[in-house]
């Protein structure tokens, strides 16, 4: 049965909010679908499929049980890439050996974060932290090592291979000489035993970074206390509310959510100091240089010019209210309109379906099947899109398992991503209504989630969004452009009670009111990439709080709050050490790529297919700045990078000329 036939629609009109007498809406299966009540069948005999499909994670303890598999077959596997003859068998080996630690642990990486049981959430964390010190060992095993290099070291080997297999054995290598495997054994151990400390220490800052603060109940005044969520006689604060109308309720926010928390901040530099080490055992200058290594960028001085230039050349430049547009606005026309998208674009479908019995982790997770009309099944999105009490209140994109070309079974290993939201639930009169920030969150993870099903990558150590991270999130950032331009938005953001189509003139001043405050910005971004910088380089003998202060004067402007911490909550230290800049050249990269090449006509199909051929496909697999280069047809310079985001505040005079003859 072909993948099309298999996929199932679970439409159920009755389920939709509607109010009879006004509607004259409808929408496409994929918009019904997620403008529909959350409806799940209590089937006492269907078969618990296990977390994702995966039948160990029928249960928690079931995670120990696909960790134990995975090692085992990474001692096969290693075995193998020592023994057989240098080639592409090796690299395949490489791959192979990847692919079997990522699956697992990119899983645990998910569900430690996301899963509603705490014990999966502990169980998950278990894995990583298991799977994690392997990796580590493996990336300094001098055995290991020397087998890619023989293959490498001889030419005559090198010239047989692929390029894409050429470029993968060079990333494998790489990863051994940043990770120290040209120290000696006690170096070399001692390399291992600093990555497996940083494990432990990101992990604590990431759970510190989201924990919320409480106050006492009496000294927050009593009208406010229903903005906040209730434990007792304290009031939990959990994030900035920074949406919130209300001054007070954003400054009481500010102050708790931001204290300092003194175990959190000795983290944090513990962190730091472990990070330079590492990077100093390993031959770097700093932590920073380390990191940079590979990136479009490629060195901290660069970098630090990239913002230093930004910031020579910004210079300041109508208010919208979000709610007026949120009836146009809702899930399941936001969804429809990026099915629109793709298939116009790509030839791509979304495609709900049902999920098994045990397969999601929460009652309202929606699977989607991306289905091209020539290639068929592509893979799944998970949409994990609602609140829920413990999920990280973060727009985020998880691989879950990574495409490859499988030698062993011949055929190509769909990729498995989630799409994690937090978006507010369904009401009895209503589905789910974005504002224009939400809605452009939605597009923006949705363009991770196409890098990710639209690479057809022979190797998952450089599928989808496994690249340099200064190009991962140009085709997030460039879904953002498409989210408000006024030909995209007409195909889909209609009100969903009466059907009345958005207003373009709306349109075109939810893009002018971006530009009131988009220097101010710009700037703050260059403000946490400068901190980043600055966190990476060298040791300071100041503490973090002190360097933030200095950097927020310098490069923000506005003054610091006494007794705040935010550097405590940048949780993007993590994921993104030194490397936080990449917002910024990947929102440039974007702007050059919507302006040449789709601002004329956003649903054009050519162009769709030349940008999946020349950026999406390769992954990482390719350099950065070769895919852009091919793409614009052209090699831009820094000074091009900088004026590409300037320019994206000059005002449009046909929005003024549009509302004056309103």
């Amino acid at each position: 049965m072909s993948a099309c036939k298999r996929l199932l629609y679970f439409v159920r009109q009755r389920s939709l909010w509607t109010h009879v007498r006004r509607n004259v809406t409808t929408w496409s299966p994929v918009g019904a679908a997620f403008n529909a009540k959350p409806h799940r069948r209590l089937n006492l005999i269907e078969k618990n499929v296990g977390l994702f499909g995966v039948p160990e994670l029928s249960c928690p303890a079931g995670f120990q049980a696909a960790t134990e598999t995975a090692l085992k077959n990474t001692e096969r596997l290693v075995g193998k890439a020592c023994s057989c003859s240098p080639g592409v068998e090796t690299v395949e080996s490489f791959d192979q050996l990847s692919d079997g630690l990522c699956k697992v642990a990119d899983l645990a990486d998910f569900v430690k974060v996301a899963h509603p049981d705490p014990a999966f959430r502990e169980a998950a964390e278990k894995t990583c932290i298991e799977i994690g010190t392997v990796v580590e060992k493996l990336n300094t095993n001098v055995k290991l090592c020397k087998s890619l290099k023989i293959l490498l070291d001889n030419p005559d080997i090198v010239a047989k291979l692929d390029p894409n297999t050429r470029k993968v054995a060079e990333l494998f290598m790489f990863d051994f000489e940043i990770s120290g495997i040209h120290l000696d054994d006690k170096l070399r151990k001692e390399a291992v035993a600093l990555h497996v400390k940083l494990l432990d220490l990101n992990n604590e800052f990431l759970v510190g970074a989201h924990l919320p603060n409480r106050i006492a109940r009496s000294a927050i005044p009593e009208h406010l206390h229903l903005h906040f969520a209730d434990e007792g006689s304290f009031i939990q604060v959990g994030g900035l509310h920074a949406d919130s109308p209300d001054d007070l309720v954003r400054e009481i926010a500010y102050r708790i959510y931001l204290y300092p928390n003194a175990d959190l901040v000795d983290c944090l530099e513990e962190l730091l100091k472990c990070r330079y080490k590492l990077a100093k055992l390993v031959g770097y200058d700093s932590y920073g240089h380390r990191a940079l290594k590979g990136t479009m960028a490629k060195t901290p001085e660069t970098v630090m010019s990239f913002l230093q230039l930004l910031t020579d050349k910004l210079s300041d430049r109508y208010n919208i209210e979000p709610s007026l547009y949120s009836p146009y606005l809702s899930l399941g026309a936001c969804m429809e309109g990026l099915n629109n998208l793709f298939s116009q674009l790509y030839g791509v479908s979304l495609m709900s379906e049902h999920p098994s019995a045990g397969e999601v982790w929460s009652e309202d997770v929606r699977k989607l099947a991306v289905v091209h009309e020539t290639e068929g099944l592509l893979g799944y999105i998970y949409c994990d899109f609602y609140h829920r009490q413990h999920k990280p209140q973060q727009d985020c994109h998880f691989t879950i398992r990574g495409g490859r070309w499988c030698q062993e079974t011949g055929q190509y290993q769909l990729p498995v991503v989630v799409l994690m939201l937090s978006l507010p639930h369904p009401t009895k009169s209503a589905p789910t209504l974005l504002t224009p920030g939400m809605m452009e969150n939605l597009f923006h993870e949705m363009g991770h989630a196409m890098h990710s099903m639209l690479g057809r990558t022979r190797y998952q150590h450089v599928t989808g969004t496994r690249c340099a991270t200064d190009f991962a999130e140009v085709p997030s950032i460039l879904m953002e452009y498409f989210a408000t331009d006024y030909r995209v938005l007409s195909q889909f953001a209609r009100h969903y009670e009466t059907g009345q189509p958005l207003p373009e003139s709306m349109v075109a001043r939810l893009c002018e009111s971006k530009k009131v405050c988009g220097a101010a910005d710009i700037q703050l971004q260059i403000f946490y990439a400068v901190l980043d910088q600055i966190y990476h380089s060298k040791p300071q003998s100041r503490s973090t709080t002190e360097i933030l202060k200095e950097m927020q004067q310098k490069f923000y402007g506005l003054p610091y709050t006494p007794n705040t911490a935010w550097q405590l909550r940048f949780s993007h230290l993590i994921g993104y050490g030194a490397k936080y800049y990449s917002y910024l050249m990947s929102r440039a990269v974007a702007s050059m790529v919507w302006k040449q090449c789709f601002v004329q006509d956003p649903l054009n199909r050519d162009m769709g297919e030349r940008y999946r051929q020349e950026m999406l496909a390769h992954g990482g697999a390719k350099e950065p700045m070769l895919m852009v280069e091919g793409m614009l047809q052209r090699r831009p310079t820094m000074e091009d990078f900088v004026d590409a985001l300037v320019s994206e505040l000059n005002p449009n005079f046909e929005t003024f000329i549009m509302d004056s003859e309103s």
